[in-house]
């Protein structure tokens, strides 16, 4: 990619998308498509039409999405697959028929099979049964895994299909009803400290193990990706693998020490009670992260750091 070339950014001011801009801009591309929600909206064919006729992005980094945590999983399982298979359809046809060079997909983790081997190999995907708490949207994220890969085949499109472990960082949703497990955490904890609560209550039983990736470093390798020449990236636009790349740290930790990572953060001095009547979820969740190691990047912000950043974020944008 040249600085100037022209990048549209669909989802940018989420978690993802806004990551996404911050790297961009602090590597010098300046030529960014952008649109609000209110000024389009995806799951319209017209509309996300309109814009690629408009606008004839040479890029596009696809982070738009619905998204939530166990709760909003739960209770809104239509929409989660409805919006997500809409927005990434419109926008994956509308690329290949505006000549796009390349685009980039943003899935999740949770697209693996609840008990596959661990650390979870690109491999795995489509060896087992999924999670039934979020397979809604891990099946939508399926198909656009699929959806890159077909068009990759039939019309020689480089759609590559990132799948980020657990993101946070600026920007990240702290609505208790809708949000991931550590923004949720951040918010609890503060709360609970601000009242000198004594105990804090924490979905589940705290041992289910969980990844978590700073969100900057995360959009820092999906620009890494976008970047590559195409002969580094040759065996991902291939007939006999989908283009899909893990994207984490590599490490993981239980829900119980997040807890305490979080506690000990914020400064809450409480005790941490779990209540095991809340679902878990999958047990664990830890992404092979060898194949993007190999291309030569790899995550540089250490858990404490990143979890001590995002809580100066909530202090600074909470009402």
């Amino acid at each position: 990619m040249n600085k100037d070339s022209k990048i549209y950014v669909a989802g940018h001011r989420g978690l993802v998308g806004s990551a996404l801009m911050r790297q961009l801009q602090t590597k010098g591309y300046h030529n960014l498509v952008t649109r609000t929600h209110s000024e389009l909206d995806l799951t319209e064919q017209a509309a996300v039409r309109a814009l690629f006729v408009e606008e004839k992005p040479e890029y596009v980094l696809l982070a738009a999405a619905k998204v939530g945590g166990i709760h909003a999983n739960n209770a809104y399982p239509a929409e989660f697959i409805r919006q997500n298979l809409a927005i990434q359809t419109n926008v994956i046809d509308e690329a290949w028929r505006n000549n796009v060079k390349r685009l980039l997909f943003l899935g999740s983790s949770c697209i693996y099979p609840r008990d596959c081997p661990q650390p979870i190999k690109e491999e795995y995907l489509l060896t087992g049964p999924l999670e039934p708490t979020n397979r809604p949207y891990a099946l939508a994220k399926i198909a656009g895994v699929e959806m890159c890969w077909s068009y990759n085949r039939q019309y020689g499109t480089k759609y590559v299909a990132a799948m980020p472990t657990n993101s946070y960082g600026p920007g990240d949703n702290y609505d208790l009803a809708n949000s991931h497990v550590l923004p949720a955490l951040i918010r609890k904890m503060h709360e609970a400290k601000q009242r000198g609560d004594q105990q804090m209550v924490v979905w589940g039983t705290g041992t289910p193990r969980r990844e978590f990736i700073y969100s900057d470093d995360m959009a820092e390798a999906c620009l890494y990706l976008l970047e590559q020449p195409e002969e580094k990236l040759q065996a991902l636009f291939s007939e006999t693998q989908p283009p899909l790349v893990n994207v984490g740290c590599g490490e993981d930790l239980s829900i119980r020490e997040l807890a305490e990572l979080v506690r000990e953060v914020v400064g809450f001095t409480g005790i941490l009670a779990f209540d095991a009547s809340k679902p878990d979820g999958t047990m664990r969740k830890l992404l092979d992260v060898g194949k993007l190691r190999q291309m030569g990047w790899q995550a540089s912000t250490k858990l404490r750091d990143g979890v001590a950043s995002a809580y100066q974020d909530y202090l600074e944008g909470k009402p």
